[in-house]
């Protein structure tokens, strides 16, 4: 009985300290993009555009599988 609670104090342990990790990790991306947003969208426009010059027929299949994703989405509501 002992061992089950001290290895369970350990698992407990090891859990708070990998959520704090994701948690530093989470919070360092999400302030990124925040900070970054303009220039973010800005460079995700540029690449649609280049895409659609590029490769239209790309750009279709992307479309594609957006609307068949929103689809399933709004089935699943």
């Amino acid at each position: 009985m002992n061992l089950l609670e001290i290895e369970n104090k350990l698992l407990k342990e090891e859990n708070d300290k990998l959520k704090k990790q994701l948690e530093n990790y989470t919070n360092s991306r999400k302030s990124y993009y925040e900070k970054n947003k303009e220039t973010v969208n800005e460079k995700a426009t540029l690449r649609m555009k280049k895409l659609a010059e590029e490769n239209p027929d790309k750009l279709k299949e992307y479309r594609k599988q957006y609307y068949l994703k929103q689809k399933e989405k709004k089935q699943l509501l």
